[in-house]
C-alpha cells in the first residue's frame, strides 16, 4: 500500500470518527474519569465486539453501559441474571394461541441492539449456552425457528470478582466469546471527589443526547475494517499469540510451566480487529506496534490460563501477558 492509500484511509477515518467526541463527552457527563473503561467500550462498539466488565459493585459499570445505549439510536435492554433463570426468558418462547391451534413465537428481551447482561455469573449453564448462540451465531432458536437478530448486536456483561457465593463460573468456550474483558479499578482521590460533587443529589437526572444512529455505526464500521495494517504488524500479532502457547520458541523457557492452555486463533482475529477499531478511535487510518500493547491485555487475559504451579507462585495470566509483550521484539 501507498503513502498515498494510507493518507487517504486517514482522511477517511477522521471525517467518519468525528461522532466519538460527541458520544465520550455526554458519556462524561454522567461518568467521572474511567477513561480506559469508555475507550474500550468505543472499542467494542467499533470492533462488533462484546465485552465482559469485571470489577467490585459500584464503579459505575451498569450506568456506563446503560450511558452508552442513551448516545445510540438503537434498542437497549438491561438483563438481569439470576439463579433461576430459564433460557426462555433471555430469548423467548412458543406460545399456544387457542383461537388458530398453533403455537405463536414470543420473543425475549435478548432482541435488542445493546444487551445489557448484569451480573452474568449468576445464571446457570443452560441460559449461558443460550445466550452464547446469541453472541456466536447473531441469532436465536426457538422451538423449530432460527431468527436473526438486528445489526448492531452487542452484548456488554457484568460481574463481580469478589461475591462468589450463588455464582456459577462462566464456562471457558463463553468466555472465549468475548473480544474483551475489561477490569475496572476504584477512581482516584481527585476522580471521586467529582463524583461527590456532581452525584450527591436525591433527584438530580442528567439528560444525555443521542449522538449516532445505527446506520452511522456501521457506516465507521466499514472504514475501521480499512486501517491499514502493515505486514510486520501481523506477525508481530501472530508472534503474541504464538508466544502464550509456545513460550520456548521466544527466549521465555520460564514461562512454559505456568501456562496450561495458550490463547486460541480467535484471540488473533479479535487482536487485529480491536487494534484497527483502537486506532480508528485515535483518528487513524493505520495500527502501530503501541495500539496492540495498548488493547492486547484486554484481549488476552481472559485466554490465558494458567496452571496449578503458576498459582502457587501467585502469577496471573496478566502477569504473564506482561512478560511476553516485554520479551516479543517489537516491529
Amino acid at each position: 500500500m501507498t503513502n498515498q492509500d494510507i493518507t487517504l484511509i486517514n482522511e477517511k477515518v477522521k471525517k467518519e470518527s468525528g461522532f466519538i467526541e460527541g458520544v465520550l463527552l455526554e458519556m462524561q457527563k454522567v461518568i467521572v474519569g474511567q477513561r480506559y473503561l469508555l475507550d474500550r467500550l468505543m472499542v467494542g462498539l467499533l470492533a462488533n465486539g462484546h465485552i465482559l466488565l469485571e470489577g467490585v459493585p459500584g464503579l459505575a459499570k451498569t450506568t456506563a453501559v446503560k450511558t452508552l445505549s442513551s448516545t445510540l439510536q438503537a434498542k437497549f435492554q438491561r438483563i438481569q441474571f439470576t439463579p433461576d433463570m430459564l433460557p426462555a426468558d433471555l430469548t423467548g418462547t412458543l406460545i399456544y394461541d387457542q383461537r388458530t391451534g398453533d403455537f405463536k413465537v414470543k420473543t425475549g428481551p435478548i432482541f435488542a441492539n445493546i444487551i445489557l447482561a448484569d451480573e452474568i455469573n449468576r445464571a446457570p449453564a443452560k441460559v449461558q449456552s443460550a445466550l452464547l448462540e446469541a453472541m456466536q451465531e447473531r441469532q436465536v432458536t426457538i422451538g423449530d425457528e432460527t431468527r436473526q437478530l438486528a445489526e448492531p448486536f452487542l452484548v456488554l456483561a457484568t460481574q463481580n470478582p469478589i461475591e462468589q457465593e450463588g455464582t456459577y463460573p462462566l464456562p471457558e468456550a463463553q468466555v472465549d466469546r468475548f473480544m474483551l474483558k475489561v477490569v475496572i479499578d476504584y477512581p482516584n482521590k481527585e476522580e471521586e471527589y467529582q463524583i461527590l460533587k456532581r452525584m450527591s443529589f436525591t433527584n438530580k437526572q442528567i439528560d444525555v443526547r443521542e449522538i449516532i444512529t445505527a446506520k452511522d455505526l456501521l457506516n465507521a464500521r466499514s472504514v475501521v475494517d480499512e486501517v491499514y495494517l502493515d505486514e510486520k504488524i501481523e506477525h508481530y500479532i501472530v508472534d503474541i499469540v504464538d508466544a502464550t502457547r509456545q513460550p520456548q520458541n521466544y527466549q521465555l523457557p520460564d514461562l512454559k510451566g505456568l501456562i496450561q492452555f495458550g490463547a486460541s486463533p480467535r484471540a488473533t482475529i479479535y487482536l487485529t480487529v480491536a487494534a484497527k477499531a483502537y486506532a480508528f478511535l485515535q483518528g487513524r487510518g493505520y495500527v502501530t506496534p503501541q495500539d496492540i500493547k495498548s488493547i492486547g491485555m484486554d484481549v488476552l487475559r481472559h485466554r490465558v490460563i494458567v496452571s496449578y504451579e503458576a498459582e502457587a507462585e501467585e502469577k496471573t495470566s496478566e502477569d504473564i501477558i506482561r512478560m511476553i509483550f516485554d520479551e516479543i521484539e517489537v516491529p
